[in-house]
């Protein structure tokens, strides 16, 4: 039994750029859909505003690994780590630092549904949110569509000129600010949302029609960013799972309701993949929900594992030893008697 592998953050960096992100998802998405890779449904919970702990997880049983990424949202910050196991022995293959990871992954995602929904030569990109997820979601589209400016949308001004500028110094991308969602979307190609909006912002009637919207931003029941009857006008309506949209995504449940027969239209995004679908003719409106899958972090975490190998990075972790556990205590003064 070999040891694992300890993954720092820098060593992620070092070993996997956002196009080998997007590869190596595109790979996990059509081991999903030939039933060689499998999602766990997201365990979640809230205990205060804006403090939530989660945790997905999954097989890679195509590779021959299982593994889960849990983490503590909280506004003074995260520390997501990636647990990989051996799919055969149970063995700890690797601990991943997890938050550049779980970056590439969300960007990646977004990076995949758009080459498959949106329009070949969608060329502005409307983006809602300034966070530490903007950027990435930024360089994702542009990765695969040949986008010319970018409108930044947020509630701070003061933010939301920043994020325009950061567009320009580091994506090279001509960025200008917008005052409203309105305003956004006005010309947009693709609009992506990345907020932790808690009502909706985006309403139905105010896409253009040809847009590709990728909606990742709302990961709990207690967040919404577009109005759920937007729904209507899209001719594609697909999630990265549909068993966690079913539970966590508010604006899915309030347009189709309870599992069942009205979910049938929903696609998942590896089934797009496999089938090498693209975006239906004469389509208004597409969607993409994500809410983040297991598939997709393993997978990744599967591309950086390979590589730490392949170039001796990684602090070494040796396999827990087991000791049976203390029945009895042997002190008699801790048991609460006299000597």
């Amino acid at each position: 039994m070999s040891d694992g592998l300890w993954i720092t953050e820098a060593e992620v960096v070092e070993l996997i750029d956002l196009a080998e992100a997007i590869t190596a998802l595109e790979r996990g998405l059509r081991l999903e859909a030939a039933g060689e890779a499998r999602n766990m449904v997201k365990a979640h919970l809230s205990w205060a505003p804006k403090h939530d702990l989660h945790a997905v997880g999954g097989s890679l049983e195509g590779a021959g690994l299982v593994g889960t990424k849990t983490w503590c949202h909280t506004p003074a910050g995260a520390t997501p780590l990636l647990l990989l196991f051996e799919a055969e022995t149970g063995s700890l293959a690797a601990i991943i630092e997890a938050f550049a990871l779980g970056q590439l992954r969300t960007s990646a995602v977004s990076a995949v549904a758009t080459d498959h929904l949106a329009a070949p030569g969608a060329d502005r990109l409307g983006i809602a949110g300034t966070g530490k997820q903007a950027l990435g979601q930024v360089a994702a589209v542009a990765a695969v569509r040949p986008i010319g400016h970018v409108a930044v949308y947020g509630r701070d001004p003061q933010r939301r000129a920043q994020f325009a500028a950061r567009v320009e110094a580091e994506l090279a991308l001509a960025a200008s600010e917008t005052a409203s969602a309105t305003e956004l979307a006005e010309g947009a190609s693709v609009i992506t949302l990345v907020t932790r909006a808690s009502q909706p912002f985006l309403g139905a009637a105010v896409p253009e029609p040809g847009t590709h919207i990728n909606a990742v931003g709302a990961i709990a029941p207690d967040r919404i960013e577009f109005e759920p009857a937007l729904l209507d006008r899209c001719a594609t309506v697909a999630v990265d799972s549909r068993a966690q949209a079913e539970q966590l995504s508010r604006e899915l449940m309030d347009h189709y309701g309870q599992p069942g027969p009205a979910w049938a239209g929903v696609a998942t995004l590896a089934t797009l993949v496999a089938a090498g679908r693209g975006r239906p003719d004469g389509a208004d409106l597409t969607l993409f929900k994500a809410l983040g899958m297991g598939v997709s972090d393993l997978t990744l975490g599967l591309a950086c594992l390979e590589r730490a190998r392949a170039a001796g990075l990684g602090r070494p972790l040796p396999q827990p030893v087991r000791c049976r556990p203390r029945l009895q205590t042997a002190d008699p003064i801790a048991k609460g008697t006299t000597p």
